[in-house]
């Protein structure tokens, strides 16, 4: 006798249970290339330091900041349509290589901040 109510208030526990659990799957990352992001950052602040060091010169700096705005707006072409596929990540990664590169020439290079060469 008491074990059918028992029964009965179990089912609607796991009932109830069931419908108060969120039906919509959970957001998708809105940053769909995290290494791609953090290298970002990471050559950004190579950058920075640059600067500050005296290592680059105003007008290397605004190419290396304008390279980094081309890869940024690729990145963002490429996870437009919601998905970047494996030749994207390989594109974006390519032109990375060449600004991390770009980065390293012209800090170790002999123009320093202040000097006549420096193109505004």
């Amino acid at each position: 006798m008491l074990l059918r109510p028992l029964l009965v208030a179990f089912a609607f526990t796991c009932a109830a249970t069931a419908f108060a659990q969120d039906q919509n799957p959970p957001p998708a990352p809105k940053d769909k290339t995290p290494i791609v992001r953090d290298r970002q950052n990471l050559q950004k602040a190579r950058i920075r330091q640059g600067m500050k060091s005296g290592e680059l010169t105003k007008g290397e700096a605004r190419k290396l900041h304008q390279e980094q705005k081309t890869i940024q707006a690729e990145k963002q072409m490429a996870k437009a349509d919601g998905k970047v596929t494996p030749e994207e990540r390989a594109k974006l990664r390519k032109d990375q290589n060449k600004a991390s590169k770009d980065i390293y020439r012209l800090k170790h290079n002999d123009r320093v901040k202040g000097d006549k060469t420096d193109t505004k």
